[in-house]
């Protein structure tokens, strides 16, 4: 697994992935990205995650999934066209413990063609615990809606706040 170099939590980070990617598998053809087709959950905890068949399979050169990705601290930084915070970024990339949204991507298959890497995506069992889903913006903000980002500290006019899916209110005048 890919390990950065201390400090390494910056825009930049992708690309040393890519870059490390292609200095050990120079000739892998295809990498795919898995989204659980059979059960499109908005919002689940993942129990389990089993790619011991997609590993298997011949032609594939490596399964990941996001207990394979190094995390980034929960802080923010600016990337020129604004602030976003480094984790929750990460984990659009690839799901951590939990799913926030349909069609995260839960794993990754390197192979040595697309149709062996979207094979080897089916043959890898994902395990839910499906969450109530929040369906629109009002329901996000409503009282009592289910949290999506259970650590986020939310900022209500100046004011932290914890257990909201709100991670900024603030006013103009």
């Amino acid at each position: 697994v890919f390990q950065p170099p201390d400090g390494a939590d910056t825009p930049d980070f992708w690309r040393e992935v890519l870059a490390w990617v292609r200095s050990r598998y120079q000739h892998v053809v295809s990498v795919v990205i898995h989204r659980d087709q059979k059960r499109p959950h908005a919002h689940a905890l993942i129990k389990r995650i089993d790619t011991s068949k997609a590993a298997k399979l011949p032609g594939v050169y490596a399964v990941i999934t996001g207990k394979d990705m190094p995390r980034a601290d929960n802080r923010e930084v600016d990337l020129g066209e604004g602030a976003t915070n480094l984790k929750w970024a990460s984990n659009n990339v690839m799901a951590g413990e939990k799913v926030n949204y349909r069609g995260q991507p839960v794993a990754a298959v390197a192979a040595v063609d697309l149709n062996t890497a979207l094979e080897a995506c089916d043959l890898i069992q994902v395990d839910y615990q499906v969450l109530p889903p929040v369906r629109d913006v009002k329901h996000a903000m409503s009282k009592g809606a289910p949290i999506i980002l259970d650590d986020l500290v939310g900022d209500d006019l100046g004011k932290k706040v914890k257990h909201t899916n709100v991670a900024r209110h603030f006013r103009h005048e």
